[in-house]
């Protein structure tokens, strides 16, 4: 039955009549938003709307731009087909909509008239484009890209193509070509960059005349720690360095009045636990200080006020996120904050005036919008209906819940009651563990399509309980490096005060618990399973089960020696320690290992090591892998099953 009911939806379009409760299917029918993009004068908002396609020979997202005005009025798909349309941003004029889209076999630069019609492909770039921006002036588009060897078509074909590890990295340089074609309808494309570093980040200088970036030695993700800052002469192509400490530097940003170039830097030396100061250098003088922290020490800038006096920055604080300002002199203060939900990091956009807003918004029980808002405040307007046309279900109720960790520690979680909850009666209680381990459970939709149906659950009569652990991001840099060289210790125990606190509420049965989780979230999960028997079933998704092999054979070699202060082969013993491998021998719970078959991040023989010993230690376990998935699944027929599998599994066993 599982197979029928996935060949036969379609995602994306609308059920006929209300399902009769919430099932994964339905899940998968929500949207997401991406960037929501105000026009420079604020009168038109762009944003993109993703949904999920599945059908017999297809498994894809498809993302496709929207354009209305300010007031959500005369709202309008902009592209359409089957190649996606991303990353839409204005012409200075508000005339066009840029975007890229691999609609010509690979990824480039098109821009369409807001009034619609044909869109015009600007770059013919034969490599692997990245990003792109267009300059202040309208003139000129930059963008990062690769362009492999001439010869690696006829090496692969003559199979001669060996690869020499950390050998000719496929460095992303900068490229120009006019926005607008010369008189034989062409477009001259210029490299900017050489290729000797790698160009992770870039921002035009408000006259049009330099580009300031951020680089790296390789793109290997190992390599943020060693991040810099130069900035290119437009015209010349002459390049002068900006900042090249032992910190990591990225994410420059010009003030609009051509001032200042505001950045990241980095702690120094740089930690994966994430710290992060805003810097300030003055153009005229090239000196350079470090603005007044942010609360949580991770912001993420958005660029200048009109009138360069402030820099907007979003950042998380607890399980929400909200939109602050840093003056020039001071501290930063809110400009604003949700009163439930969580303002969308990947989305939210400054229009180039420094004007405007744009912001995706959700919250656990509406699904996300659209929005847009003046910089000076106000209430923001929606202007999108990405999911306003879906079927109202009944949905359980999520509610920020507080308990005491070790030490007295202050820790939070979001608890999901059973849809039609009753007070007194008790219920199976799932422990959703995440990832990171700096990630942090926020108040996103929870009626999502996504790896952990948390409204599924709640309809299906489980309780879910998502915490917040030391280690977590949102609550402030202390409490993030709360659990350096201690993965499993207090953490583990912040995790089970919070199974206590909700058995001792009265909502979870403590005889029917499950724990399940992905990343670090997997590797909670696995450690949970060999520190207690409490749990009915585990579901251990893409986790570290071995601290060892982990650290020889991921893509970030340098993440466990940074969170246990040293190589492996030097803290052996802290290692073995930490590793739920190490006590597999105490492992009693029915447990699923699920794992992306190309993870490059969390090898899928992390998988096999604990599904391998669980099995021949005689414990009820099961593993299935995902062809072509890397650390998170993006197939949308590989989540739903992963949805269900999670469903079937606690329902198994636990239920």
């Amino acid at each position: 039955m599982r197979g029928a009911g996935l060949f036969a939806a379609l995602v994306g379009t609308a059920f006929a009549q209300a399902p009769g409760g919430w099932t994964p299917e339905f899940a998968m029918q929500f949207k997401t938003v991406g960037a929501v993009i105000p026009s420079p004068d604020g009168s038109r908002v762009s944003w993109t709307e993703t949904q999920s396609i599945m059908e017999p020979e297809r498994s894809e997202t498809l993302t496709q731009i929207f354009l209305a005005n300010a007031d959500g009025s005369h709202r309008v798909q902009l592209t359409r087909g089957e190649k996606s349309g991303t990353a839409p941003s204005f012409s200075p004029d508000g005339r066009y909509v840029y975007f890229e889209s691999p609609r010509s076999g690979k990824m480039n630069v098109y821009r369409i008239a807001v009034t619609g019609g044909e869109a015009e492909m600007l770059t013919d770039f034969k490599g692997n484009l990245a990003v792109y921006a267009l300059s202040p002036d309208g003139k000129t588009v930059a963008f990062t890209g690769y362009e492999p060897p001439a010869d690696e078509e006829k090496t692969k074909k003559e199979k001669r193509d060996w690869r020499v590890v950390d050998a000719n990295p496929a460095n992303l340089s900068l490229y120009l070509i006019p926005a607008e074609a010369g008189e034989d309808g062409k477009r001259a494309q210029r490299k900017l960059t050489d290729g000797s570093r790698h160009v992770d980040a870039f921002a035009w200088s408000p006259d049009s005349r330099a580009i300031a970036f951020s680089h790296q030695p390789t793109p290997s993700a190992d390599d943020w720690t060693r991040g810099d800052l130069a900035e290119v002469e437009v015209v010349s192509g002459k390049v002068r360095a900006i900042a090249a400490t032992n910190a990591a530097e990225t994410a420059p940003v010009y003030s609009h009045d051509g001032k200042y170039l505001a950045y990241l830097a980095s702690s120094d030396p740089p930690h994966w636990g994430g710290e992060s100061r805003i810097m300030l250098v003055s153009r005229e003088t090239g000196g350079s200080r470090a603005l007044p922290a942010s609360y949580d020490e991770q912001p993420q800038l958005l660029g200048f006020t009109a009138d360069s006096s402030r820099l907007l920055f979003l950042e998380a604080r607890h399980t929400r996120t909200a939109i602050y300002a840093m003056p020039l002199d001071g501290p930063p203060r809110p400009v604003f904050e949700t009163e439930k939900g969580v303002i969308g990091t990947a989305g939210a956009r400054l229009n180039p005036a420094g004007t405007y807003l744009g912001l995706p918004i959700e919250s656990a029980s509406e699904p996300v919008e659209a929005y847009v808002m003046k910089v000076s405040g106000g209430t923001p307007i929606r202007v999108s209906r990405t999911n306003m046309d879906l079927p109202k279900l009944p949905i359980g109720r999520t509610e920020v819940v507080r308990w005491k960790g070790p030490d007295g520690f202050d820790i939070e979680g979001l608890l999901t009651y059973p849809a039609g909850y009753e007070q007194g009666k008790k219920y199976p209680l799932i422990l959703n563990i995440h990832g990171g381990p700096t990630g942090v459970f926020s108040e996103t939709f929870t009626g999502r399509g996504a790896l952990y149906p948390i409204a599924v659950f709640a309809a299906r009569g489980y309780a879910v309980l998502r915490p917040n652990p030391r280690g977590s991001s949102g609550y402030g840099r202390t409490f993030r490096f709360a659990n350096y060289n201690d993965w499993g210790g207090k953490d583990y125990q912040d995790d089970q005060a919070g199974v206590d606190h909700a058995i001792a509420m009265g909502v979870a049965d403590p005889d029917r618990l499950a724990v399940m989780g992905w990343s670090y979230g997997g590797f909670m999960t696995s450690w949970t399973i060999t520190q207690t028997h409490r749990f009915k079933a585990a579901v251990v998704g893409a986790g570290v089960t071995d601290l060892w092999s982990f650290t020889g054979t991921s893509d970030i070699p340098g993440f466990l020696p940074d969170y246990f202060g040293g190589e492996f082969w030097t803290r052996f013993e802290t290692f073995q320690k930490h590793s739920p491998i190490s006590f597999v021998k105490n492992v009693t719970t029915p447990t699923l290992v699920l794992h992306g078959e190309a993870d490059v991040r969390v090898p899928t023989s992390q998988g096999y090591e604990f599904y391998h010993a669980l099995k021949r230690e005689g414990v009820t376990t099961r593993m299935v892998v995902y062809p072509r998935q890397q650390h998170g699944p993006t197939e949308p027929k590989f989540i739903l099953d992963i949805m269900q599998r999670h469903l079937d599994w606690v329902d198994q066993y636990v239920r």
